[in-house]
């Protein structure tokens, strides 16, 4: 069994996603919301950076099937359970609900690694 990682290392964010975090894509903070029109452009605007996270994230993928000379190393259940303790971390630590938090990498996990697969197998055929 591999030992956990360091609970996170920092890598920078891509310029346009750090646009997008940092308020290039104007928002109003939850707790100020008086409408729902204030909410429903909160949640698309961090939709909206969440998919540029979500396309940097899936580049990792396709250096990992890039990187990985074997196909069955595509799949390492530790390293699964190693990203998703340190995500049940991370949100205790931003006050997210590990009920949404685990299950939400789990499929991010899973759908990543079925992509790798199809990367990893279209570049050796």
């Amino acid at each position: 069994m591999r030992r956990p990682s360091r609970p996170w290392t920092t890598v920078p964010v891509s310029d346009v996603a750090r646009d997008v975090l940092n308020g290039a894509d104007a928002r109003i903070a939850p707790a100020d919301c008086t409408t729902m029109a204030e909410v429903r452009q909160g949640v698309d605007a961090l939709d909206r950076a969440l998919v540029l996270l979500l396309a940097e994230r899936q580049g990792y993928m396709d250096a990992a099937a890039r990187i990985k000379t074997d196909r069955n190393v595509v799949r390492d259940v530790a390293r699964i359970e190693d990203v998703v303790a340190k995500v049940k971390a991370a949100a205790r630590e931003a006050g997210l609900s590990e009920a949404i938090a685990e299950p939400v990498w789990r499929t991010l996990i899973d759908r990543c690694i079925a992509y790798e697969f199809g990367v990893w197998d279209r570049t050796r055929s």
